[in-house]
């Protein structure tokens, strides 16, 4: 995947904000046991002075360097030993002076075995998703604010008479587990529903509490995404952003409002590569839309509606539209 200048310069910023907070937690710690614990940082100090002995011995050339080299090494090694005993001694962690990477593989370097490393490739994928979501015009939203109060205990859907607001109880709840237990291995989600009954506002909730988390959401209407799409593919666009690879790497990607783009081949064959491409890669999607199964069979092939109905967790949204009752009220935030 190809990465603009501008998120390039965000990950690596980002790798040199990590060394130097290692950097400062390690020094910050070791000031501490300087002062503190005088007979820690005195075998510290021999461990930690073990690099300018080797190089010493080996540039003097001077006598047996490999017996040294190896009586230097052996004194290390009992340093190390006696180090470790000292800080559970104080009841401090063993690896205390250590300095904590955020990447083990490469030390925070960006570089392993002459390549990138892949915390690299996480960083580019991530910032280029926060970049994508700049464009974004749905706010994102906090379940506290969802208000179960403007659905209808009793609602008449289908012939027959429901509690809507126990139903949509459920899809709150779900939703905030949903959340709160994200992974990897979450389960992909189809919401659906007629207009206003809050599946973009329970969308934007999830990707507030992740986005907070540090997890990577792309999320917009898939018609912004279609048309960002489409001007890449016809290269009407920067020739830099990757829309459709950047929605393939996020952790979880929301495709908010499915069916109000224009009917097009080409619309529907890169609708079915994000869900079918998501589903591959074992990466959740939330997909949703305004429209009944039925009305979604006749715009959609059965490819698409195949995975939404049998490999998407399905959540229906039943209700009045809230805006509405809101105007009726005279609110309108």
């Amino acid at each position: 995947m190809t990465y603009s200048n501008e998120v390039i310069k965000l990950a690596y910023d980002e790798l040199e904000r990590r060394r130097n907070e290692s950097a400062a937690l390690r020094d910050m710690r070791v000031e501490e046991i300087r002062t503190g614990y005088p007979e820690i940082y005195r075998v510290y100090s021999a461990i930690t002075s073990t690099k300018d002995r080797l190089a010493e011995v080996i540039f003097s050339k001077k006598g047996d360097a490999r017996a040294e080299i190896e009586k230097i090494r052996d004194e290390n090694l009992k340093c190390q030993s006696e180090l470790k005993r000292l800080l559970r001694a104080f009841s401090l962690p063993e690896d205390y002076l250590d300095r904590k990477y955020h990447c083990p593989v490469c030390c925070d370097s960006g570089v392993k075995d002459g390549n990138r490393c892949e915390c690299v490739t996480a960083l580019l994928d991530r910032f280029a998703v926060e970049k994508l979501n700049e464009q974004c015009k749905i706010k994102l939203g906090s379940f506290a604010a969802f208000d179960i109060s403007y659905y209808p205990e009793s609602y008449e859907y289908r012939g027959q008479t429901v509690n809507a607001r126990e139903k949509m109880s459920e899809n709150l709840r779900f939703c905030m587990d949903y959340a709160k237990n994200f992974g990897p291995d979450s389960v992909s989600l189809f919401m659906y529903g007629r207009t206003g009954l809050g599946k973009t506002f329970l969308s934007g909730c999830i990707a507030n509490e992740l986005l907070q988390r540090g997890i990577s959401v792309a999320f917009d209407s898939i018609q912004n995404y279609l048309r960002q799409i489409e001007n890449e593919h016809f290269g009407r666009s920067d020739g830099v952003t990757d829309t459709l690879q950047t929605l393939l790497n996020a952790d979880l990607a929301i495709l908010d409002d499915l069916g109000s783009e224009f009917g097009s081949q080409f619309n529907s064959s890169a609708i079915y590569n994000i869900i079918n491409s998501r589903l591959n890669m074992g990466k959740p999607t939330i997909v949703s839309s305004n429209l009944l199964l039925e009305e979604l069979t006749q715009k959609y092939d059965d490819r698409i509606i195949s995975r939404l109905t049998g490999m998407f967790y399905t959540v229906r949204f039943i209700g009045e539209d809230i805006r509405q009752i809101k105007r009726r009220k005279g609110i309108f935030s």
